[in-house]
């Protein structure tokens, strides 16, 4: 359990006053000091809220709180992720309205609130899902673009007009508190550790190829993100930085629904996706499917220095490349509902890809000056890639008579598998374009990857007093992936010959074993979770030609403490500390390089060693009417810290690998904020000020650093004529030391604008991404014999147009008022 602050929405006049920075600071200085129980003169009021017919929490459900006399608004709440609400509110005579879209409006009975009744419980509160087509249901509010609770944000992707048409990259790259790289690589709060879950789970996506392989994904099959910066016992210890969960969407309304979203785009994006559920009674069927065709036309360039000798080489480098990619996700399952405690999900979801791609490479090789050209070589790539997976999961939930009593057990197996042939052609010329006299290379590069894992986990849930939870848990994964690779040269008689180190079979064993335990509780204004989670890991790499076996087993324990107290006037603060640790993974070992480009090669390292974390946060959160603010104070210190070390050699050859560093310690502090002017104007952002001491003097004394660096989002959008939306979103970047030199800023701009259709049926959105081409990433990096500068950018401007169409579900507006919205 994750015991958070009660989430509250009051829509009293006074709670939209803004918060100064002055009180917010004040306010995270009295982490540790005593409070007043009551304020006011206010009492509280609690209960839950669930499914009528699947006994789940509703998350998110709205109750609004009424005076009995005249019907005038009160105060108001939404349900957290265990469907519980807490609300304040004066002595006095009331009613209270349930509302949760796609289900029937429930008025309770009268309430009486006197001080004797404080803390009053309404107890268990069910909503029936509704019958009626859902264009025919009034809503009164909808889910924020972006949500926050103590110990995590979460981001609604459908809300996001940019979004639309895109993928689950373009939308990670818009989260706050995350970025991502121009090779797909993702970052928390400026940690390149990051475990990125599936619906909770491990997920293919992220395995062979790491996290750029998300960009198979459609944005339109998301749901939501769900950030969490500094995890409990529950979570599995990978990821320094935290957690990033995409949940996908999955529909449970009575009856059929769906929806289905047709795209066309600028450099070519043609795709199409529908979502489909159909609930009736105790059997709930749900189906995901997309297909896409995407050209993603890229380009870089290098500058490089080489010194030798008392002599300066220069090679300008400059290289374009596209990739012409096919990709089909169909996503299916069933929910079996034995008795509304017992709950049984089987899914199966399979995924391939086909891509082609091509780059083109020209190195220019100057000396002894820059306007000296000695040749030029031509090198061409030509890419045939296959990359099929299959996930199967079974999962069942039991719960007990008690609220919050329950078991659910979860089984997976993924089974993924990539394949890939590349030719490379290379020519070398004379300055003046003719022929050199160096013979033309033909080469081919064999890779085909596999992964099999088996995952098992069982959580136990037991409530005990009033408030008291204890939790525990077992968790076992084993998973093997193998890599058989090679690369081969024609000869001069027309033979293929294997190139000395570079044919292999590479074999990862991976075995990880939990068990955790969570104790939480409340006491008035305060809760406190503490909790401590044992991990047992054995890894095998294995290099089959040469038999070089590297055997390594290391047991760990993991401590979590939450502590939270609940401020007056709809404030609350969190102290949270956790134990982290990012063990390298298949790409972080593999030792074989890339080798598309015939001068700079990346690859892994088999004597990689995990490194570990002790993440300390200090969060503080404010509701308001019409929005919200959070910020927080971070601190991270890091031991055997994984960076990416660049060497070059004599001849100029770059090679590029992960190595363990002594320490890292970071610091910072964070701030996002959502907030409704006016009825049609929203304004969310984040901001993110660190600082990182980087120390590798285990490995060169000269790999140190200490940045300073920001970044910020901010999302502004504007509603006319009730049916026609505009989003406007900045992102900005700062530039950040790096133990080898620096990374330039990075500012990008996206425009949207969005048009209801079809009686509100159909939705045509058109985007803009990176409306000035300004997503380049930018380095420079720095050793004893040479100085580098990279300009890459993978994705160009991209052009969108997307038509939504809803099958008996309205699109979700808000009904401003002075009460604000939920």
């Amino acid at each position: 359990m994750r015991l958070t602050a009660t989430s509250f929405l009051s829509r009293s006049a006074h709670s939209s006053r803004n918060v100064s920075l002055l009180t917010l600071f004040a306010l995270l200085l009295m982490a540790g000091c005593p409070l007043y129980a009551q304020t006011g003169g206010k009492l509280k009021l609690s209960g839950k809220i669930l499914d009528g017919q699947a006994n789940t929490p509703l998350v998110y459900a709205n109750i609004r709180l009424f005076k009995q006399a005249d019907s005038s608004f009160v105060t108001g709440a939404v349900t957290n992720d265990n469907g519980d609400f807490v609300m304040d509110a004066a002595a006095g005579n009331y009613y209270a309205l349930l509302e949760f879209m796609g289900y029937k409006t429930q008025k309770t009975a009268p309430i009486q609130l006197t001080r004797d009744s404080s803390p009053h419980s309404l107890g268990t509160l069910r909503l029936l899902p509704s019958t009626n087509t859902l264009s025919e249901v009034i809503v009164q509010g909808e889910k924020s673009t972006m949500e926050m609770t103590l110990d995590k944000k979460i981001f609604n992707v459908g809300k996001d007009l940019a979004n639309r048409g895109g993928t689950a990259v373009d939308i990670l790259q818009n989260v706050p508190s995350v970025a991502v790289d121009g090779e797909g690589n993702v970052s928390l709060r400026g940690s390149g550790s990051v475990r990125i879950l599936i619906d909770g789970k491990p997920s293919g996506l992220v395995s062979l190829k790491g996290s750029s392989g998300l960009q198979q994904l459609q944005g339109s099959s998301i749901e939501r993100i769900e950030v969490i910066t500094n995890p409990s016992a529950r979570y599995e210890a990978e990821g320094m930085g935290g957690i990033i969960n995409i949940v996908l969407k999955k529909e449970r309304k009575e009856g059929i629904n769906g929806s289905f979203d047709l795209i066309t785009g600028y450099p070519s994006n043609f795709g199409a996706a529908a979502n489909v559920n159909y609930r009736r009674k105790n059997l709930n069927f749900f189906i995901n499917y997309s297909a896409s065709y995407r050209n993603t036309p890229g380009r870089s360039s290098q500058y490089q220095e080489l010194y030798r000798n008392d002599s300066t080489f220069i090679t300008r480098q400059n290289s374009t490349n596209r990739l012409n990619g096919m990709y089909n996700n169909a996503r299916a399952g069933i929910d079996y509902y034995f008795n509304p405690k017992n709950i049984l999900t089987a899914a199966y979801t399979w995924r391939i890809s086909k891509g082609k791609r091509y780059a083109d490479i020209q190195y220019l090789d100057y000396q002894p000056n820059s306007t000296t050209l000695q040749r030029i070589t031509n090198r061409q790539q030509d890419e045939t890639e296959t990359e099929p997976n299959s996930e199967y999961a079974l999962s069942y939930k039991r719960t007990f008579a008690r609220e919050g009593h329950e078991l659910t057990a979860d089984v997976r197996y993924l089974d993924n598998w990539e394949s890939s042939d590349q030719f490379f052609t290379q020519q070398t010329l004379r300055p003046d374009g003719g022929a050199s006299g160096v013979p033309n290379l033909l080469q081919r590069s064999l890779n085909d990857e596999t992964e099999k894992q088996f995952l098992l986990q069982v959580d136990y849930v037991k409530p005990f007093g009033k408030e008291g939870k204890l939790e525990a848990g077992l968790r076992s994964s084993s998973r093997d992936m193998t890599n058989d690779y090679s690369v081969r040269e024609q000869a001069s008689d027309g033979l293929w010959r294997p190139l000395p180190g570079l044919t292999n079979d590479f074999l990862y064993e991976e075995n990880i074993h939990a068990a955790y335990g969570i104790l939480g509780n409340k006491m008035r204004k305060f809760s406190y979770q503490m909790g401590v989670r044992a991990e047992w890991t054995g890894v095998t790499t294995t290099l089959k030609q040469t038999n070089d076996v590297n055997p390594r087993q290391y047991a760990n324990l993991f401590p979590s403490v939450h502590m939270t107290y609940d401020l007056p006037r709809q404030h609350a603060l969190q102290v949270s500390f956790s134990r982290r640790v990012r063990r390298p993974q298949y790409n972080d070992l593999s030792p074989f390089m890339t080798f598309s480009d015939s001068r700079n090669f990346f690859s892994g390292n088999p004597d990689l060693n995990p490194e570990f974390t002790n993440s300390f946060d200090l969060g503080h959160i404010k509701y308001m009417g019409k929005g919200s603010l959070s910020s927080s104070v971070y601190y991270r210190y890091t031991t055997g810290k994984i960076i990416r070390i660049r060497r070059v050699d004599d001849r100029g050859y770059s090679t590029t690998r992960p190595e363990n560093l002594a320490t890292e310690n970071s610091y910072g502090a964070e701030f996002t904020g959502s907030y409704a002017f006016v009825q049609w104007w929203k304004l969310d952002g984040s901001l993110n000020f660190f600082r990182a001491i980087t120390n590798g003097n285990n490995l060169d004394a000269s790999y140190q650093s200490d940045t300073y660096s920001w970044f910020a989002r901010t999302t502004s959008r504007f509603t006319f004529w009730r049916t026609t939306d505009l989003q406007m979103r900045a992102n900005y970047e700062a530039p950040q030391k790096t133990p080898q030199g620096r990374r330039q800023a990075i500012a990008t701009l996206d425009l949207s604008v969005s048009r209801d259709i079809l009686n509100k049926n159909g939705t045509l959105t058109l985007n803009v991404l990176d409306v000035f081409n300004s997503r380049r990433y930018r380095t420079i990096t720095q050793g004893s014999n040479f100085y580098t500068e990279n300009n890459s950018q993978g994705r160009l401007r991209q052009i969108n147009l997307t038509f939504n169409y809803r099958l008996r579900q309205a699109k979700k507006k808000v009904k401003e008022s002075t009460e604000g919205e939920f």
